[in-house]
């Protein structure tokens, strides 16, 4: 029985994602090699993140064309996952949307690498053009020992 229910809470736990704090993404980010990536400090992903999906891995935001946005960076469905509900989704990123959803960050790392590496750059992120391009992001690292 204890078995059983370890399983069924273990499940719930990862279908739930996890909220990361400011300075924890920004650790995890920094180790992941997103310091510089494509040019962008690390300030710009914490920010980006911050305004996407408030730290969430777990955020989902269902756009008015039908695609969704999944997890911390709120990865589209139509350009760059796959929720099998999307029409004519191009899944750029060769994953499953729900990959996007748990706490272990990696996929969504590999993914919005990807997604940098295009023209649009970080201007791809709404939030990213709305809330931190060309502003003082000091305070999305301060105090994060990064």
């Amino acid at each position: 029985m204890k078995a059983v229910l370890f399983l069924v809470f273990g499940l719930l736990a990862v279908a739930n994602g996890k909220i990361f704090t400011r300075c924890d993404l920004a650790q995890k980010l920094k180790a992941s090699g997103m310091d510089g990536y494509k040019g962008y400090s690390l300030a710009n992903w914490v920010c980006m993140a911050k305004w996407e999906s408030d730290y969430n891995t777990a955020a989902t935001h269902k756009n008015p064309h039908g695609s969704t946005d999944y997890g911390i960076f709120q990865i589209n469905s139509r350009w760059w996952c796959n929720d099998f509900k999307t029409s004519r989704a191009k899944n750029g990123c060769g994953i499953n949307c729900n990959q996007l959803l748990t706490d272990n960050i990696d996929v969504a790392i590999k993914c919005a690498k990807l997604m940098v590496s295009h023209p649009k750059g970080m201007a791809a992120w709404v939030a990213w053009r709305n809330h931190c391009r060309g502003g003082d992001l000091r305070q999305y690292t301060a105090g994060c020992g990064v």
